[in-house]
C-alpha cells in the first residue's frame, strides 16, 4: 500500500498504525503533534484530527527537524 500522494500527504490516516504524541505533550493546550512509527517515510499528524489529514516526510528531513527543536533552534 502507498501511503504518500503526490504532495506527499495522507488524506485519511486511519489505515496508518503505531501512532504515538511525545513525552513532553502535556496536552492542556491541544498543540500536539502525533508521529506514526514503523514507515519508511514520517507520517506526522495533528492529535486533535486523529482520522487524517498527515504530513509525511523523509526519515532524513524528520530528524534533521527534530535535531533542530533540540538544539532550541526555533523561536518558543
Amino acid at each position: 500500500m502507498s501511503m504518500v500522494s503526490s504532495k506527499r500527504t495522507v488524506s485519511d490516516t486511519t489505515a496508518l498504525t503505531g501512532w504515538y504524541k511525545s513525552s513532553y505533550s502535556s496536552g492542556v493546550q491541544g498543540e500536539c503533534l502525533e508521529v506514526a512509527r514503523g514507515y519508511g517515510d514520517v507520517p506526522v499528524r495533528d492529535s486533535k484530527a486523529p482520522h487524517g489529514p498527515a504530513l509525511v516526510f523523509p526519515p532524513a528531513g524528520w530528524a534533521s527537524f527534530v535535531r533542530a527543536l533540540n538544539e532550541g533552534r526555533f523561536a518558543a
